[in-house]
């Protein structure tokens, strides 16, 4: 589907710095030259057509001081169905996808406190009857997808402009800050994305039972904090032409794990990078790396090139596609 000029430009600009106003598709509206009932209807179409998975603020499982984690099994091909049934049926579960290895199935866990992540590991593995290994996050490196589309709807990775980054978590690591319970009522209402309305955020005060200045307070305290990664648009990166989806893996020497990681996550065709765990003997990578091109060459290429980067501090690598996205909620307090 050919994306009309306002659609694109909306994505390009607003995947994130959404502003936190009464009225926020106003001054949207004016900054991209149309009618605020124009663009709700757009970003409507967005949405209906899959276009964007979703529209509203990213939450960060772990600052809320829950437990996130990545996790794999190795899923027998006539079970296959079944157990994709039965892992999706976990509300934990946000993202789940195929990818073409003998561990077979890679799935996002974020649970509401980080004791919940081994529990719930625990009741898939005796929902399936099948080994579950664990991915947990020891070093983040980078995170940001930003997608970028040209007149003719080609859409590349670029990064997350300097504007949006500087704008949120702005606070000094040292300081914290814990959720109260409003805080979790305001979480609960758009969790799932801001309803397309004039007053989006009048919404979701009428849901928690405040006003709406408390909720853009909120709202921005939790930005300030990096609760919230950014609130905008959330593309649909397969649906827009990025269709080869490729979880490149490295085998680096534990001593250099962290600079080498660091210098992967600047690369600017790279979403996400961290380093994670081993799982011998059937895992030997501790650094992961996304990468996403239009075709797998394209991929292959762009590992390649993370490859003459590492040079002779790489053992091994693999790059694992993803042939289906099973499951993608994204992450969901309990109500």
């Amino acid at each position: 589907m050919r994306l009309t000029d306002l659609e694109r430009s909306f994505i390009n600009q607003y995947q994130g710095g959404f502003p936190v106003l009464e009225q926020p598709f106003r001054l949207v509206a004016a900054d991209l030259g149309c009618a605020e009932n124009t663009l709700l209807d757009s970003i409507r179409h967005l949405l209906d057509t899959g276009m964007l998975s979703r529209f509203g603020p990213l939450y960060d499982a772990v600052k809320l001081g829950g437990g996130l984690t990545l996790a794999a099994m190795s899923v027998p091909e006539e079970h296959f169905e079944h157990i994709t049934a039965l892992v999706n049926e976990f509300p934990e579960v946000a993202h789940n996808y195929r990818r073409e290895h003998e561990l077979n199935m890679w799935f996002v866990l974020a649970t509401e406190s980080p004791d919940n992540i081994d529990t719930t590991l625990k009741m898939i593995e005796q929902a399936t009857g099948l080994k579950v290994y664990n991915f947990p996050k020891q070093e983040e490196f980078y995170v940001g997808l930003w997608l970028d589309l040209d007149a003719d709807n080609k859409i590349t990775t670029v990064p997350v402009p300097a504007a949006i980054a500087a704008a949120t978590a702005t606070m000094p690591a040292s300081s914290s800050y814990t959720p109260d319970e409003l805080d979790r009522k305001i979480i609960n209402a758009s969790q799932a994305g801001l309803s397309l309305v004039h007053c989006p955020y009048g919404v979701i005060a009428e849901e928690a039972g405040c006003t709406s200045q408390e909720v853009k307070q909120r709202l921005q305290n939790m930005l300030s904090y990096g609760i919230i990664r950014r609130i905008g648009a959330v593309p649909n990166h397969y649906r827009l032409g990025l269709k080869a989806n490729g979880m490149t893996v490295w085998d680096v020497a534990d001593d250099l794990a962290k600079q080498l990681g660091m210098q992967i996550g600047q690369l600017d065709f790279v979403s996400h990078c961290y380093l994670r765990p081993r799982q011998l003997p059937i895992w030997r990578y501790n650094t992961f790396a996304m990468v996403h091109g239009h075709t797998r060459d394209e991929v292959n290429e762009k590992a390649e090139h993370i490859a003459a980067m590492l040079g002779n501090n790489c053992s091994a690598h693999e790059t694992l596609f993803s042939t289906a996205v099973l499951k993608k909620t994204g992450m969901r307090l309990a109500a």
